[in-house]
């Protein structure tokens, strides 16, 4: 009698340990990241893997208001001439604890301050340790922006600036202001062996740093001690699979539990599994063709407009998009405020692309090069396709482009240097102010460090982008913007693609994941059900 009562007495003690049994999450990713240290690197990959899950900002974003709120500072003040932001710091936030770094302290102002003028200052040991420079803080032009950054007292921090800047709050929520521990970075630099930071990162976010093999997984483990709450999940894992195809099959295999970058097909393979949920949100990013502008014969403007006016962007947006995206005119999407609706951009038109040739001096086309990447993002779902498809129609016009593919790291790395002629890019807004796609993509100080990918300075583009941001008037700002977008269209920097809606796919089971229309990730409060 006993013994078959015994069955009966463990079952119970089963459940529970079954219910206390470490959740994991896995997310099928579509390529690695550049590296650990975003401050280095300018792509969406990156800050995904590192600020998103990593780290925190004084501030975000929020996509449903559109306002900043607080992360790690818990209120700011601004003076009244706009040049000085006092932030109070949130008491007791802890830093990450690993098998290689114990923090002796909580997060203090000196933090804040370290995280900045290693960026800014040329002085600081670690600007000189950052290989691939600081593209964000450079190309948002923080060295010339921020006078000086005082730390008040352990929870006080003052930004002082040398003119007054519209953007510079909306700015501080982007991956690149991500804070760090300076007592790690003291460390490393004793140890003569700073690029750890880059490689085994320490951060205040919800999760932390475990394991990168290149290509293939990383992972992390929640942060027991995260100041907003620990993570619904006690695992969380980066399945780094390049191919959309297979990463729909590891969803449907619960593999992963969420797939990004799906591609169109898959999104009514999806919708079709009783297993499988689609969310979606409209994507604030735009796809694009940058025509590097110090390339001759890509330097005329009327080569470039030419480039415009052979490719046939409907064709194109069907075939690669598959009706998930809408063509563009521009680098802004629609519903951005300044938005240019008048300017209608290029049609498409063989006839006046081959006269614009002649007029260049090149009746019978020339060379040139395509990069694209080798596997589907969101902003790229198709790349051999949409690559294909724009060296046929160059062809048309006489222009012979042959096509590169390149590993995306190494695709980010050697067009920053602007060695590409044509490439397939993308960009994200961080945030929803309009500057966020000029300063980043049409400055001069963005083509040193890389992030303008059409390689075009122009005193007067740059004056109207400078400008915008001197005023909190939306209504000036949307006319010098728009003055600056009738400039871009008409120097044909880019070839504008598409504006995509944002698809996840995610398992039945999966709870709190929202789409972020700027790309970001945020799996701290995202759930696995059995």
């Amino acid at each position: 009698m006993r013994l078959a009562a015994l069955p009966l007495l463990l079952a119970p003690l089963f459940i529970v340990s079954q219910s206390q049994a470490a959740t994991t999450l896995s997310v099928c990713t579509e390529a690695s990241p550049e590296g650990f240290d975003v401050v280095q690197y300018n792509s969406l990959t990156t800050t995904n893997a590192s600020a998103d899950v990593l780290m925190n900002r004084l501030v975000d974003f929020d996509a449903a208001s559109g306002k900043v709120i607080p992360s790690l500072a818990d209120n700011w003040e601004v003076s009244p001439n706009g040049l000085i932001y006092t932030f109070k710091l949130h008491p007791n936030v802890k830093f990450h604890r690993t098998a290689y770094f114990s923090p002796s302290r909580t997060l203090t102002a000196e933090d804040v301050r370290f995280s900045f003028e290693r960026m800014l200052d040329p002085a600081s040991p670690w600007h000189k340790v950052a290989q691939s420079g600081f593209p964000h803080a450079q190309s948002m032009q923080l060295p010339a922006l921020i006078n000086k950054i005082d730390a008040l007292d352990p929870l006080t921090v003052r930004f002082t600036l040398n003119h007054a800047d519209s953007t510079f709050l909306a700015t501080l929520s982007m991956g690149f202001a991500s804070i760090y521990p300076a007592e790690y970075a003291d460390k490393l630099l004793k140890a003569g062996t700073p690029e750890k930071l880059n490689s085994q990162p320490i951060g205040t976010g919800p999760f932390v740093f475990g394991r990168f093999q290149k290509d293939a997984a990383i992972r992390y483990k929640a942060n027991p001690e995260y100041f907003a709450g620990k993570p619904a999940v006690d695992n969380l894992i980066f399945a780094i699979t390049p191919d959309a195809n297979v990463r729909l099959q590891k969803l449907r295999r619960n593999e992963c539990q969420i797939a990004l970058s799906p591609k169109p097909m898959d999104i009514g393979i999806a919708q079709q599994d009783a297993a499988l949920k689609v969310e979606q949100a409209p994507a604030f990013m735009t796809a694009f063709v940058a025509i590097n502008s110090q390339h001759p014969p890509l330097d005329k403007p009327q080569v470039r407009q030419a480039i415009n006016l052979a490719f046939d962007k409907a064709s194109y947006v069907k075939a690669v998009f598959e009706d998930t995206a809408e063509p563009a005119t521009g680098p802004y999407p629609p519903n951005t405020w300044s938005y240019a609706k008048e300017l209608p951009g290029y049609p498409h038109d063989v006839a006046k692309a081959k006269a614009l040739l002649v007029q260049a001096g090149f009746k019978d086309g020339f060379k040139t090069t395509i990069w694209t990447r080798p596997s589907g993002s969101l902003l790229n779902p198709n790349p051999s396709l949409g690559a294909q498809l724009l060296q046929a129609d160059l062809a048309k016009i006489g222009i012979q482009a042959q096509i590169r593919v390149i590993e995306w790291g190494e695709l980010i790395r050697r067009a920053k240097a602007g060695e590409h002629d044509l490439l397939f890019m993308g960009w994200a807004g961080d945030n929803g102010d309009p500057d966020n796609f000029l300063t980043p993509q049409f400055s001069c100080a963005a083509v040193k460090s890389g992030t303008n990918f059409a390689r075009y300075c122009d005193p007067a583009l740059d004056k109207l982008i400078s400008a915008g941001k001197t005023t909190s008037e939306q209504g000036v700002r949307s006319k010098l913007y728009q003055q600056a977008q009738a400039q871009i269209q008409q120097q044909a920097l880019w070839l504008p693609l598409a504006h995509p809606t944002a698809f996840v796919l995610a398992r039945k089971n999966v709870q709190g994941y929202q789409v972020s229309p700027f790309g970001r990730q945020d799996y701290s409060k995202v759930s696995v059900k059995p």
